[in-house]
């Protein structure tokens, strides 16, 4: 049985600390299981350590090790001298539902945990850790390696998953005939709201080596003829004309000031009875226990944003002269922040 099933309350609190000190022990397991394509060299079926060692051009004595910790961890089973995939260790293979490898290739490789080896730094001064690690912004960095940037958006739409389905569900988007999905990447999200309302259409707005991957998901959705992709810098502008701007998991990416910059943006060119939709993770109050709160140590660590509590949300709207109208919550652990201009 996998370590990771054991329920925490049969395990004392000293043992529960030991076992979160080394779950940084599990990710890099992981991130070499997927840079090796392990579940894809195992997807035809059993295979000996030989023959994976060959395959994957690594030593078979240590790879034996690795994979023997991969059944313990639950990806594969060993039986005598071969290793098979089970059923968590298919998703670990190439272009499988939920995006696993490329989120693993990216969550956990040496250029995001370097950034997170500096959290103390980050903690002390407040600056990014990754921004020092990798000698500039993570976005500036991403501009510059396009195979990374485009597994970083692979891996935006596995881990916020179950987000869009359920922003579409819950938010009415009925009478809103032009959205623009300000910073929307590959449209995961924009998709998603266009499948549930025929009637609007759709403005996706990115930088252009972020968007070059989004044709491909417009396409395969049935949407090309309901969204126009547009290149562009919601740091410089925003397309006019949208009855909703959506800006999913942008605003707590950067600084107040930042933040205050994308918004003007938007409230420029809103009409009247246009909305801004915030989607993000919105904290709750004192000792509830949330997601967000820890995806709020990796902004101070990596683009140097932040999240928020609905109270601070309101203190930034209200500085970029808008309204906190509502917040709907969904069932996913987003909600839907609300805004019109004052």
């Amino acid at each position: 049985m996998p370590a990771t099933s054991v329920s925490h309350a049969a395990i004392p609190p000293h043992a529960q600390l030991v076992q979160m000190a080394t779950a940084h022990w599990v990710s890099h397991i992981l991130y070499v299981a997927a840079k090796l394509s392990l579940a894809d060299h195992l997807a035809s079926g059993p295979k000996r350590v030989d023959e994976l060692a060959t395959a994957t051009k690594t030593h078979a004595h240590s790879l034996g090790r690795l994979l023997r910790t991969l059944a313990h961890l639950g990806l594969v089973t060993e039986h005598g001298t071969q290793f098979t995939l089970t059923p968590l260790g298919e998703a670990l293979k190439t272009g499988a539902p939920g995006g696993a490898r490329s989120a693993t290739l990216t969550l956990a490789s040496p250029w995001m945990t370097g950034g997170w080896e500096r959290l103390m730094e980050s903690v002390q001064t407040g600056r990014s850790g990754l921004e020092q690690a990798l000698g500039m912004p993570i976005f500036d960095w991403l501009a510059q390696h396009p195979d990374e940037a485009s597994l970083f958006s692979e891996t935006m739409v596995s881990f916020h998953g179950a987000e869009p389905a359920a922003v579409a569900a819950a938010y009415d988007f009925a009478n809103m005939t032009a959205i623009v999905d300000v910073g929307g990447a590959t449209g995961n999200l924009l998709a998603a709201i266009l499948d549930k309302y025929h009637g609007s259409r759709g403005i996706l707005y990115d930088l252009p080596h972020v968007v070059r991957d989004a044709p491909k998901l417009i396409q395969a959705r049935g949407l090309a003829d309901r969204v126009t992709v547009m290149p562009g810098s919601f740091f410089e502008r925003v397309p006019e004309g949208g009855d909703a701007y959506l800006l999913s998991h942008i605003i707590h990416d950067w600084s107040e000031e930042q933040c205050l910059t994308i918004l003007g943006h938007c409230r420029r060119v809103m009409k009247p009875t246009a909305r801004v939709l915030i989607i993000e993770m919105v904290l709750p109050a004192g000792n509830v226990q949330h997601p967000g709160k820890m995806l709020d140590m990796m902004m101070l660590v990596g683009p140097g944003g932040q999240e928020r509590t609905e109270p601070e949300y309101g203190t930034l709207l209200n500085k970029a002269g808008l309204r906190l109208t509502k917040v709907v919550p969904t069932d996913s652990a987003v909600s839907v922040v609300e805004a019109m201009i004052k």
